[in-house]
């Protein structure tokens, strides 16, 4: 049968363009499409092995990301691929199965398992929201702002919903019913793209602007210093980077995570030097250092206030293997200033969405990032932050080494970007509206995940009492 090759060429060849670390947004909402048009047409073996194949195939487009660039154990990395097409054909049969009783059931029932894996996936793995279909659209920024009311679950649900009611539409279901599903199908779209443009548009005027400066360097010689002479030679450029962008007009200054490893014995040192960069500019200043001691090895923010006064952030979530023999941080850093109120966090703590919903809650309006990112995943991570800022009602600015230094809104639009590699130090300076916006996911969570799950139960115990009714 020709059919199921060509279902697998189509599905896999849409989601390895359409997802990964620079993804073609639309094609993600049409990926699962072909997979799903062959399912009723074909046994349930084989529709479950082409969607398998097809999602695993199209998955290997980060493949050389995972097992080479973050070191990956090959067992994990696999884990990391097929483990998700497990899932997705998994949900192919739930969806072929449901159809056979009604399209309206195979129609939701597909992004409701869908929903559910992901949900279960944040839930258990050290990586939380990485991986999430829903960061493939992150240029589409009407259905991003979905993302304020229901987080992450939310995109992902329209995501498969659309899939799944094109193929209900086109699988042969009687015209009333067809049209029934379709009107009240678009109505939800509608809905949607309705509120996320309103939302783009009706975006309130901040309380006030901040000029922001971000500097980075990613010089072979400059990613990570740990002798004391050059940790100083380091810092010493970066104070002068800093105080270039303070002349220019920033009030405050982001340099990157783990810049180099300072000592108790540097402390003074290097304290003395970027303190004074900040009080005789007027600007704070944010830098990311490694900073062991006698009984923890911090991976921190440092953070020095023109009134002399310096803070620590330590970072909540490490990445492994590289970040295992680090503490973990377990405060928050918030103060008030003029233009608002402002945070730290340091980069992957921005993959969590519980973190960021407690900043949105405590009233933040700029969180500012310091991070390091691994070039090829620039620009797919800093998007990752950046919806962290739409869920939870914050503007960012955000500095990495071998990425993207980017400053955006609480709507997801990015204000300013340039890549850390065009210059020996690569600066931005750019004006940031500092307001916070409450949002329902702040408030209320995962909400609509768990409204997911209960619509799974419900359909597959609807599903299967259909079924015995039937018999």
């Amino acid at each position: 049968m020709v059919l199921a090759p060509l279902a697998l060429v189509a599905s896999s060849a849409a989601l390895y363009f359409g997802t990964g670390l620079h993804p073609v947004w639309w094609l993600a909402w049409v990926a699962p499409i072909p997979v799903l048009l062959l399912a009723p047409r074909v046994s349930s073996g084989r529709a479950f092995g082409v969607a398998f194949v097809a999602w695993a195939a199209g998955s290997l487009n980060e493949w050389s990301y995972f097992h080479g660039v973050l070191q990956i154990p090959l067992g994990v990395a696999l884990t990391i691929v097929l483990v998700p097409a497990l899932f997705f054909a998994a949900g192919v049969l739930f969806y072929r199965g449901a159809l056979k009783t009604s399209a309206w059931r195979a129609v939701l029932i597909f992004p409701s398992f869908w929903v559910f894996s992901e949900f279960l996936s944040e839930s258990l793995s050290p990586h939380s929201t990485a991986g999430n279909i829903s960061y493939s659209q992150m240029n589409f920024l009407p259905v991003l702002q979905l993302a304020s009311v229901t987080g992450i679950w939310g995109i992902s649900f329209c995501l498969f919903l659309f899939s799944s009611t094109l193929s209900a539409l086109l699988s042969g279901t009687n015209h009333s019913e067809r049209r029934g599903l379709a009107i009240a199908v678009g109505l939800v779209f509608v809905a949607v793209l309705g509120f996320g443009t309103w939302r783009l548009h009706t975006t309130p005027a901040a309380p006030d602007t901040v000029m922001v400066g971000l500097v980075a360097s990613d010089l072979p010689q400059n990613i990570l210093t740990d002798e004391h002479a050059d940790t100083l030679r380091l810092l010493h450029e970066y104070a002068d980077a800093a105080q270039k962008l303070a002349s220019q007009g920033a009030k405050v200054i982001v340099i990157p995570e783990k810049v180099a490893v300072v000592l108790d014995s540097d402390l003074p040192e290097v304290d003395s030097l970027l303190k004074s960069v900040s009080t005789t500019t007027g600007a704070t200043v944010i830098i990311g250092v490694i900073h062991p001691t006698v009984n923890a090895k911090w991976n921190e923010a440092r953070l020095y206030s023109p009134d002399g006064r310096i803070r620590t952030y330590e970072k909540h979530h490490m990445l492994p293997p590289f970040e295992s023999t680090f503490t973990v941080g377990t405060d928050l850093i918030e103060w008030n200033e003029g233009s608002g109120r402002w945070g730290v966090t340091i980069c992957k703590d921005m993959d969590f969405p519980r973190l960021s919903r407690e900043y949105g809650n405590d009233g933040t309006g700029l969180l500012l990032v310091p991070a390091w990112d691994f070039v090829v995943d620039g620009w797919l991570h800093g998007r990752m932050a950046i919806l962290r800022g739409v869920e939870s009602g914050f503007s960012m600015a955000r500095a990495p080494k071998q990425g993207i230094l980017t400053v955006t809104d609480n709507r997801g639009r990015v204000l300013a970007e340039r890549e850390t590699n065009t210059a020996p130090f690569a600066s931005l300076l750019a004006a940031v509206p500092v307001r916070h916006d409450a949002t329902i996911y702040a408030r209320f969570g995962d909400w609509f995940a768990w409204a997911n799950i209960v619509l799974l139960i419900v359909l597959i115990a609807s599903v299967v009492l259909r079924r015995r009714l039937s018999n």
